[in-house]
């Protein structure tokens, strides 16, 4: 009687075995010290390889911002992804990054935050997930990505794909002026400033060197590029309303220059203070 009951128990545990089989393979890998574990992985469709995943970016949202506190590290942070899509769709690096900068202030934004949506491109045809936003409108609709990097190639695909930026790709790639001011004609934005604001950022931060990298031409020279803007180190004494004066601009446009949110200067703070030529 005990051997007919130790066979049934032995039946039924071979039963739960092959039972736990079919749901899930076994998989054998060594530890950090060498000795052998195993992990239990899900079978057939619960895997996700890295190409299906990057084929599924657009409708599985997930935050993936990094941390940035400034401009300076917007730029460090996406130089490198804004130099490869200008070596593979030819819009320059330097647009690219000030285009990030302007449109999702400079990574803080609510769209490049909660939809990894750095250049502020509306649904349009678009498929997948999508974030409501106040623009021109009340409650527009924009594009959501999985990643940041995603919206970088979807802004170089953007400009590729429609017939009236065809215009931008006739220019010089390290031409960023001429791109600037193509860009808002042909309607990306309705901000008639928006090519003195790029130019502006462009010049600030020097991102015509990235450009330069790409084109295989020489940093120092790219450094000799003569810019429209005037530069002025603020001393004591020195406030806005005060240079506004000395160089005829209003303050107004010496806060747009240079980016700044307040009235407030410090010593040393180098500003530009001449504006960009009428026809931008």
């Amino acid at each position: 009687m005990k051997t007919l009951i130790k066979i049934g128990f032995i039946f039924g545990l071979c039963l739960a075995l092959i039972s736990c089989g079919s749901k899930r393979k076994v998989v054998t890998k060594k530890s950090k010290d060498n000795k052998k574990e195993v992990v239990l992985t899900p079978k057939g469709d619960d895997v996700t390889t890295p190409e299906v995943e990057e084929h599924v970016e657009n409708t599985k949202p997930k935050r993936s911002t990094p941390s940035i506190n400034s401009t300076a590290d917007y730029v460090a942070y996406y130089s490198d992804i804004a130099q490869d899509e200008m070596r593979k769709y030819g819009v320059p690096a330097s647009i690219t990054l000030a285009q990030g900068i302007l449109e999702s202030g400079s990574g803080k934004g609510r769209l490049s935050i909660e939809a990894n949506n750095h250049f502020g491109i509306k649904c349009h045809d678009w498929t997948g997930a999508k974030i409501y936003h106040d623009d021109d409108a009340k409650q527009e609709c924009f594009r959501k990505y999985n990643n940041a990097k995603y919206s970088y190639r979807d802004h170089s695909l953007f400009l590729t794909s429609r017939r009236r930026y065809m215009g931008l790709f006739k220019l010089a790639k390290d031409d960023y002026k001429g791109w600037a001011k193509e860009l808002r004609k042909a309607g990306y934005a309705t901000d008639r400033k928006y090519p003195q604001k790029l130019v502006a950022l462009i010049e600030r931060y020097k991102l015509y060197n990235y450009d330069a990298e790409v084109l295989g031409k020489d940093v120092s020279d790219a450094n000799k590029v003569t810019t429209t803007n005037d530069k002025h180190t603020v001393k004591k004494g020195d406030t806005l309303y005060s240079l506004s004066r000395k160089y005829k601009i209003t303050i107004k446009e010496l806060q747009n220059l240079n980016g700044l949110d307040t009235t407030e200067l410090f010593v040393g703070q180098v500003l530009y203070v001449k504006p960009l030529p009428k026809d931008y």
